[in-house]
């Protein structure tokens, strides 16, 4: 029920609900109240940030520092599992398997490939839940995918009981112990994580996926234009943000090894 509610109140806080929100609020002034200055100012600033945040420049400033945390894994250390955290899924059978992996999942799973591939005789692991109502768990989902494009069975390790980042490390511990691992997931997510797999008593090694924010060269107009992509983009600085805000509640803050 706890875990419900704050997927609720935490999606209701994102940048497009919570902006949508305050819109409405301004339009119920104008319509059914006599402050009609204020409730053209509400709106007017719920479209002004609507406005910045789906714009290029501004989206990938607030999320670049953010993913930046972690560089792309070159490293040459040998491991013995490559760690895939969970992410967006659903799972329909007459889909193209990697259909089901939805947003930031399908690039995670890429980079825990590669990463797998780097390290020969290592077992990549899947975490994740089920979603309510889905028969088939978050891990069940990647591993699917994962065998489809090669990796046996054989050398996938599936832990569907986790329904966070918090579980997902504890259930990795109590799986692995102390063996070396590289840890997938968002470049985004990855610095929360990390704070939680170390103060889980791990030492994971940092492997990010799916960056967003873009450095390289873009078209003149795809900086200028608003379009839901930057916006989405916006939407994950809310969501780590939130998430921050999560961990320093329970009393988990500040950078990995530290509490």
């Amino acid at each position: 029920m706890l875990f419900t509610l704050k997927k609720y109140i935490g999606g209701m806080m994102l940048p497009l609900p919570l902006l949508l929100s305050l819109i409405a609020l301004g339009l119920l002034l104008v319509w059914f109240s006599r402050f009609q200055k204020s409730g053209k100012i509400i709106i007017s600033f719920g479209w002004l940030m609507l406005l910045l945040l789906s714009l290029q420049p501004v989206a990938d400033g607030l999320l670049r520092p953010i993913e930046d945390k972690y560089p792309t894994w070159q490293g040459k250390q040998k491991v013995e599992y490559v760690v895939v955290l969970g992410g967006g899924y659903t799972w329909d059978p007459n889909w193209a398997p990697s259909s089901n992996l939805i947003n930031n999942s399908l690039p995670r799973l890429n980079e825990g490939i590669r990463l797998w591939m780097a390290n020969p005789g290592s077992k990549m692991i899947f975490t994740g839940a089920a979603a309510k109502t889905n028969p088939v768990s978050t891990a069940e989902a990647g591993a699917r995918v994962a065998e489809s494009l090669g990796v046996p069975r054989s050398a996938i390790i599936t832990l569907d009981s986790p329904k966070d980042t918090e579980e997902e490390a504890s259930a990795v511990k109590q799986a692995i112990g102390d063996a070396p691992f590289l840890l997938v997931t968002s470049a985004s997510h990855l610095p929360r994580a990390m704070i939680f797999f170390e103060q889980a008593g791990l030492h994971p090694l940092p492997a990010p996926a799916n960056q967003l924010a873009i450095e390289a060269p873009l078209n003149p107009w795809e900086k200028l234009i608003p379009s839901p992509a930057w916006l989405m983009h916006s939407d994950r600085v809310g969501y780590e943000t939130l998430g921050r805000l999560w961990q320093w509640l329970k009393g988990s803050s500040g950078e990995p090894g530290q509490e």
